[in-house]
């Protein structure tokens, strides 16, 4: 067996819903279990998912409060008051700053942007930053992507006397800020048709209504924090996403093309992926690392210098946030396992002096990937004892309602179920990792902690076309809710699988089944190569894709995640693998099997000793618990009997075939009866023969080999024939009649021969199926 290292939650389809969908939309089977899938239940819904470009954006005059804020701007454009942009400094932020500065420089707006320094002013609104903001005559506050926690802070700007309009979309929490007017789509009794706006497209929808018209030259903005953030790409979403990206492969924004350019992205090949691992992490990585400011500059300039030295000075930053992580991460992984190992606690807290708070959401999401526990990453200032951090969360665990129970020890904190930044007071640390512990293990079982891969349909290798593959592109963008399509293949052969890369750390294969073929591509997934048997059937999780190469188009699979359900053998019986096996292949998770202390003896220097079993009886083996495990057979014991008493307890997962031999009886001369005949008639009528002195004559006299003597006369002297008495043999007179297998010689040397035959002497397909015959047997 090879055990898939997600949990692969396969989802199912109505295949009645499936051939209306079909027939009506003119789609492939494949297409139509996808969007099934993704909550199309109807053929209109799934007509308006693919024919997203036909789709018309929600009146934003149904946001609660919108009316009035447009009110409220307006007033203070044509009262020629100053308005501030209080954005946030990630990617949503920065690109929602960008967009309500471009709408209302449009509008003749008096307009500027401030955002807050991550590492000084921490997350959202703060009352020294409205201090400098009312000091610099500003009358309108605008907050874009942040403000719907800040309760306290918002009381202070109507002291300070000026208006303050919040757009937010994080999650709202039990008491509101009393603001001027408050645009978030998830109020409390909100009738906005959908919810999940990123801030990016709050901010849309405010300039939608200010502008009288849908102001489709701010979507390649909109696209950017509506992707990074990572909202669900649905409905208005899907919208924003789908036309934004067109528009960025048309941008004429000087910033995103220097940007662009330093990512090495060329128009044409502009995707969802463009923004989530190319441009995104750049434009993070400035808020991360120092003021945010330059972000939105590169966003908004018109002159290309200035731009193309912004693009530069980004990219740097992006680089130096790289290391950062990495270092972090590492001193991250340390203290959990030395301090709070994941088999112990079901929330990890990780805390470091003066670790960057700028990159502790990534290092927070790089631990959640190595142990799957909801995680908390935290900098600690010893100074002001204070903790500034990030969470991120797995399936099952609502970081923002768990985190919503801590709040006497959480003076500022938001977020989302799966996400959430936080500040408190380093003494608290303890007491919160206490309580989200006690919390989780309400609510998370084993099974929880076991990662989950979404698989959207089981996929035959006849559906895997170029057809099928471009068809799927219709349901592009690809982001939350909905992901790019994973298909299981299920009990393929393998025809070829080889290790490729510089450092062979990936896996190149073919998989065949009904006579089509498809080439595959895992990456990362090279050690699988010594974990799949030569004849094994696979079962494999990916992503499917099309591979151009020299004017040829092939579909191919990027693989995931490989399992094997069967039990698997594996071939190691030449003397040659015997060193190579136990330096590169073994594992802690085997253990060797020996059947003689001879063969432990000779190659001890080469064994796992903690590893090694010795079983010596039938008895033995019959006690011993193999079923699933992964089992080495180190030598072939006396008989065949004792693996079928090896394995009466169940059957191994793996079983590594080694099978190292002190001699090959199978090749020595095979004593027949005749033999023995012409041997006791010799023995008759010479009378008492030397051994020692002419055993060696009598070899060459019959071209026998002196081991062939020396065993017919054993089998002789245990049959009571002979006496040997100093080398001397002679007959017995008058001796009783007895058949040769009644000799234990005899008998041991027939055994021998026939398990040689049958384990070493075989094909590797002849000894799987001795092997699948002996399961039988044993469960017999």
């Amino acid at each position: 067996m090879l055990q898939s290292k997600k949990r692969w939650n396969v989802q199912e389809c109505d295949e009645q819903l499936v051939n209306e969908f079909v027939e009506n939309l003119n789609i492939t089977p494949l297409v139509a279990s996808l969007l099934l899938n993704r909550g199309m239940t109807t053929v209109e819904a799934a007509r308006e998912f693919l024919h997203v470009d036909a789709q018309t954006f929600h009146d934003p005059f149904l946001l609660h409060d919108m009316d009035k804020a447009v009110a409220r701007i307006q007033q203070a454009i044509d009262h020629n008051e100053k308005i501030m942009i209080y954005g946030d400094y990630d990617a949503d932020g920065v690109s929602s700053t960008s967009v309500m500065l471009t709408a209302l420089q449009q509008l003749g707006a008096d307009v500027d942007f401030y955002i807050p320094n991550r590492f000084t002013e921490g997350y959202g609104p703060n009352k020294a930053a409205f201090d400098k903001i009312n000091a610099g005559g500003y009358q309108l506050v605008i907050t874009v992507d942040t403000g719907i926690s800040a309760v306290e802070e918002t009381a202070y700007a109507r002291e300070l006397n000026f208006d303050l309009i919040i757009t937010d979309h994080h999650e709202p929490g039990p008491v509101l800020p009393d603001a001027y007017a408050i645009i978030h789509p998830k109020l409390p009794g909100s009738t906005y048709p959908f919810k999940e706006l990123a801030g990016v497209g709050v901010a849309f929808k405010l300039a939608h209504a200010l502008l009288g018209e849908l102001p489709e030259h701010l979507l390649e903005l909109a696209v950017i924090g509506t992707i990074a953030d990572l909202v669900p790409l649905v409905d208005e979403n899907r919208l924003i996403a789908r036309k934004g990206l067109d528009y960025l492969k048309l941008t004429k924004r000087t910033g995103i093309e220097a940007l662009l350019s330093v990512c090495g992205v060329k128009r044409e090949e502009i995707n969802e992926d463009t923004i989530g691992f190319a441009m995104a992490p750049r434009i993070n990585a400035v808020g991360r690392l120092q003021d945010a400011d330059p972000a939105v500059h590169l966003l908004m300039t018109t002159n290309a210098e200035e731009a193309k030295g912004l693009a530069k000075e980004i990219d740097a930053l992006n680089k130096e946030r790289q290391q950062i992580v990495n270092d972090i991460t590492e001193e991250a992984v340390e203290f959990v396992e030395s301090m709070y190992p994941p088999g112990e606690n079901s929330v990890l807290i990780v805390e470091g002096e003066g670790w960057n708070a700028g990159v502790v959401g990534i290092v927070a999401s790089r631990l959640v990937e190595k142990f799957y526990r909801p995680t908390i990453v935290l900098s600690i200032d010893s100074e002001n004892r204070i903790a500034k951090g990030s969470a991120r969360s797995i399936e099952g665990f609502d970081l923002f309602a768990n985190l919503s129970k801590c709040r006497d020890i959480l003076p500022h904190f938001g977020g989302h179920p799966m996400a959430a930044g936080m500040t408190l007071n380093s003494d608290d640390v303890e007491e919160l990792r206490r309580r989200l512990n006690e919390q989780a293990s309400n609510v998370l079982t084993k099974q929880d902690f076991i990662p989950i891969t979404s698989v959207d349909t089981v996929c035959t290798t006849e559906e895997i076309t170029l057809e099928n593959i471009e068809q799927m592109s219709a349901l592009a963008p690809f982001g939350m809710h909905n992901p790019k399509p994973k298909v299981l293949i299920k009990d393929v052969h393998t025809t070829s699988m080889r290790k490729i890369g510089a450092n062979k750390n990936h896996l190149k294969l073919v998989f065949e089944d009904s006579g089509v073929s498809v080439d595959a591509v895992g990456f990362g997934l090279g050690y699988i190569l010594d974990e799949v048997s030569p004849i094994a059937k696979v079962s494999l999780v990916g992503e499917l894709s099309i591979n151009e190469w020299n004017n040829m188009r092939k579909p191919q699979l990027m693989v995931e995640d490989i399992s094997v359900d069967e039990w698997q053998m594996f071939d190691y019986r030449s003397a040659v693998d015997v060193k190579r096996f136990f330096q590169q292949v073994f594992t802690d998770q085997m253990k060797v099997v020996a059947f003689h202390a001879s063969t432990i003896d000779k190659y001890k220097s080469l064994l796992p000793m903690e590893h090694v079993v010795l079983i010596q009886d039938e008895e033995q083996a019959k006690a011993c618990m193999f079923a699933g495990e992964q089992i080495v057979l180190l030598d072939l014991p006396p008989s065949q009997k004792w693996l079928e008493c090896l394995f009466v307890q169940g059957i191994p997962s793996r079983l590594y075939a080694i099978f190292l031999t002190e001699e090959d009886h199978y090749f020595d001369t095979i004593p027949t009866r005749d033999h023995f005949k012409w041997f006791y008639g010799f023995l008759a009528k010479k009378g008492p023969f030397d051994l020692k002195r002419y055993k060696e004559d009598l070899a060459i006299h019959k071209g026998w080999s002196k081991e062939t003597i020396d065993f017919m006369a054993k089998v002789f002297f245990e049959l009571e024939f002979v006496t040997i008495n100093n080398g001397l043999i002679s007959l017995v007179k008058n001796s009783a009649k007895r058949d040769l297998i009644e000799s234990a010689t005899y008998r041991q040397k027939q055994q021998q021969i026939e398990i040689e035959k049958n384990f070493i002497y075989t094909s590797y397909v002849q000894l799987k199926n001795q092997f699948q015959d002996i399961f039988k047997r044993s469960m017999e």
